[in-house]
This record gives structure tokens, sequence and C-alpha cells, in this order.
């Protein structure tokens, strides 16, 4: 999956191109696509750095192995982007978590 495709299945879920932020939130991953969008005045990107930040998450999900998760996710969910609440698809990494992940001390 390329920045690309991630823009694509967002805009034939939701018709926009919404954010996408990767949060770590008590010891797990979420992907999270929020309510800005591109095609709002006050977005804060232009449409480059829009895509290089997509190829950025999409090469994240590629090495969790979380592509195939994620798109079926955004296909499959009820839920919508709306101001002040996102879409938080949970990441699992399994095993791998602590490649990923440093604990605090």
């Amino acid at each position: 999956m390329t920045g690309q495709d991630l823009h694509q299945i967002l805009l034939n879920k939701w018709g926009r191109s919404y954010d996408i932020q990767i949060r770590r939130t008590q010891g797990k991953i979420f992907l999270q696509v929020m309510w800005k969008y591109l095609e709002q005045a006050s977005f804060p990107l232009s449409e480059t750095d829009y895509l290089e930040h997509l190829d950025a998450v999409a090469s994240y999900l590629h090495a969790w192995d979380a592509t195939q998760l994620v798109q079926q996710y955004i296909q499959q969910t009820r839920e919508r982007p709306r101001l002040g609440k996102a879409v938080s698809i949970p990441i699992d990494l399994g095993e791998r978590a602590s490649e990923w992940m440093l604990e605090d001390f």
C-alpha cells in the first residue's frame, strides 16, 4: 500500500482526503482518521505535503503488516470522522510490539 492507495481508500469511503495520524495510547498503537481534511481552506498541509505524510503512514503500516487490517476496517466501519471525534483503528503489533515501542521508566 502506498500513500496514494491510502488516499484513494479514504476518498472511496468518505469522499474526502482526511488527515491520518498514528497515536500511541496506554501501550497500544492506533491509526486515527481525523476530522480535518485536505479540501478545507484551513487544512495546514499542501497537497504535496499531505501525500508525503500518507506515504510515511503507509510505510509504517507496511512494516507492521497492517495494511489489510486498515483497509478492511475503513471499508467496513459505519463510523465517520467528525469534529472532535476521530475514527480509531487499533493496530495489533503482537510479539513485535517491543520493536516499535519503548516503555517510560
